[in-house]
């Protein structure tokens, strides 16, 4: 029975990419399946069976802990260099964008509460 290994919704590119070459090198069987047109499918990583489920497991369990280290040690290089990204640079990247996605956040939010604030009067 196929067993799902990893899941491929909201995984980078390079994560997705390294955890198939991590399966091939270790000559693990695997197929994919994506999220289809919609995006309402489960994206992930399978095992035709179980035989080697608790190698590929394994495998996989090493590889987080390692990309985990690796992604907090680039983290803290960049911090130290001034170069990490925050929220106030992604604004000013497209302060177009976060206005209009403020207006129509506020909008939202007030077709939501209006019939609430009303119903006291």
């Amino acid at each position: 029975m196929p067993e799902l290994l990893f899941k491929l919704r909201n995984v980078p590119d390079d994560e997705a990419e390294e955890v198939r070459q991590l399966l091939n090198d270790h000559e693990i069987n695997f197929y994919e399946t994506r999220a289809g047109g919609w995006g309402i499918s489960m994206p992930g990583i399978w095992l035709p069976d179980d035989h080697r489920l608790k190698e590929a497991k394994s495998l996989l369990e090493g590889y987080q802990r390692e990309r985990t280290q690796r992604m907090r040690s680039l983290y803290e290089e960049l911090k130290r260099e001034g170069k990490h990204q925050t929220t106030i640079d992604r604004i000013m990247e497209n302060p177009v964008r976060f206005v209009l996605l403020s207006i129509v956040l506020l909008f939202i939010l007030y077709i939501s509460l209006s019939p609430f604030l009303e119903f006291g009067k």
